[in-house]
């Protein structure tokens, strides 16, 4: 087997690995993300919708989607775009299809189950393109930014909103103990589910830091990038522009 074999095979092991690790965990995934952030993700997505200034009639994409909060904010503060919800889970997008039928939202939302690392939509066709809590569990984050960055409209926006790492003490050492060593164990209590929620922590070890990724952003060609710090640097908001070629 040559190299790109190996790098081709080992990309589809990570992603059937983590494909089985949230299938599993779909039923339990809203309420572990209340009790693991202590409902900060709310307060974080809120303030990305701010920063986000959607306006009526805009279209988004929303990457991972998993259960669709973020996918219902950002059709409810459109009101009449239409906002695409993909994630690679069977299980996470029925959840979220209960949640897009209870708002009676299903003409203005539709759910693909797909690969956010080829995306089946053409180029320059979304105002917004943006994915919460799922980029650190790609096998390439890179092709997924970029793969963002194609199917917006020139002047629109990739949208990352993501754990991350804490640069100052002793805030970082409390962090990395929680999460390492405590996560887990509330995964098993609460969701019957140690392994996956012992992967987790794992993912984010090999995951950029703020100013890393604030320099991805800007190597597949997003431009104005801006990195937000959220709750002590736990969680970071990533925004970058498509060059718009009008101006």
């Amino acid at each position: 087997m040559n190299t790109s074999d190996k790098t081709k095979a080992h990309t589809e092991e990570q992603y059937d690995h983590v494909q089985s690790v949230f299938e599993s965990i779909a039923s339990k995934y809203d309420i572990m993300n209340d009790i693991l952030s202590f409902r900060r993700h709310k307060a974080w997505r809120k303030f990305t919708m701010k920063q986000m200034a959607m306006k009526p009639g805009d279209t988004a994409v929303d990457l991972c989607c998993g259960t669709c909060d973020w996918t219902l904010s950002m059709a409810e503060a459109s009101g009449t775009g239409q906002v695409i919800g993909l994630d690679f889970s069977p299980n996470m997008l029925k959840v979220g299809e209960n949640k897009v039928r209870a708002k009676h939202k299903e003409d203005q939302i539709t759910l693909v189950q797909g690969n956010a690392m080829e995306l089946p939509f053409e180029d320059n066709r979304f105002d917004y393109a943006t994915i919460g809590f799922g980029l650190r569990n790609v096998p390439d984050l890179e092709k997924v930014l970029q793969e963002m960055r194609r199917v917006v409209k020139p002047g629109g926006m990739v949208v990352c909103l993501e754990l991350s790492k804490p640069t100052w003490q002793p805030f970082k050492g409390i962090y990395y103990f929680y999460f390492q060593k405590i996560l887990p164990s509330l995964g098993k209590l609460f969701a019957k589910r140690y392994d996956q929620y012992k992967w987790l922590p794992d993912s984010l070890a090999l995951f950029p830091g703020r100013e890393e990724l604030a320099a991805i952003f800007r190597n597949v060609g997003l431009e104005h990038v801006k990195a937000y710090p959220l709750t002590g640097g736990i969680a970071a908001l990533h925004i970058g522009i498509k060059e718009n070629r009008h101006v």
